[in-house]
């Protein structure tokens, strides 16, 4: 029986969910899989299958996995494509969704400055990768995005042109690093553009953005991004259903 991870004084139940999760985060199973069934879990971890049966309803009850009727148990794959939609409005003039261009204008790997050390969990002087991009609609931009990455996990992205891959990050990170993201916090706030950004976005300084930070971790909880988003106030819309 391989031994589980975690801390051996909790019910058995939570130290195979601890474990699962850990062995999720490093690429056991991979997102769209099926996990072994819970009898061969049962097998391998020399525990009942009632036991097993509620570390697997912990990890669909937390989104990590879903269960398939008459297929099996499954690492769920989040959906983050259509994230960007639910703050911002991008639309044609006949009312059609329209999917901004992302060009990449820097990819480079430097220190860490402390909130980004801080955001991401690392040791101060650690080194990461600094991603700038833009959000362009007919040629003008409408996001400028800042996004950091712990160098060590994510050093192949360093050596290819990540706009030959498409414009969505997450799948390049999956297959080029390795790396899932699982699941992601965002706060949204509001604040006058400095002169940086500014130029990005192509508005003066101190006009008015929305910006979204969001924070990143795999299955097990380990922060992989840290990104600020900012957009033009204009295009800004917020949507929720109240029942």
């Amino acid at each position: 029986m391989p031994p589980l991870s975690g801390d051996a004084r909790l019910p058995r139940y939570q130290q195979l969910r601890d474990h699962l999760i850990e062995q999720i985060a490093n690429n056991r199973w991979r997102p769209g899989e099926a996990i072994a069934t819970e009898s061969a879990l049962a097998t391998e971890f020399d525990m009942s299958v009632g036991t097993v049966r509620k570390a697997v309803d912990a990890l669909v009850a937390e989104g990590v996995l879903e269960r398939q009727q008459g297929r099996g148990t499954f690492i769920r794959r989040p959906q983050f494509q259509s994230s960007l939609f639910r703050f911002f409005r991008f639309e044609s003039a006949s009312g059609g969704r329209l999917v901004p261009q992302s060009p990449i204008l820097s990819i480079e790997a430097v220190v860490a400055p402390s909130a980004v050390a801080q955001a991401l969990s690392l040791a101060a002087g650690a080194e990461v990768i600094r991603i700038v991009r833009t959000r362009l609609l007919e040629a003008q931009p409408v996001l400028a995005e800042e996004i950091w990455l712990p160098r060590q996990p994510f050093q192949a992205l360093l050596e290819v042109d990540l706009d030959s891959h498409g414009p969505l990050l997450y799948p390049i990170f999956e297959a080029l690093c390795g790396q899932v993201v699982a699941h992601a916090e965002e706060t949204l706030t509001a604040e006058a553009v400095d002169a940086v950004h500014g130029r990005l976005l192509q508005v003066a300084p101190g006009s008015p953005v929305v910006v979204i930070e969001r924070l990143a971790r795999d299955y097990a909880g380990k922060p992989l991004e840290w990104r600020r988003s900012r957009g033009h106030a204009q295009h800004f819309r917020y949507r929720v259903e109240i029942r």
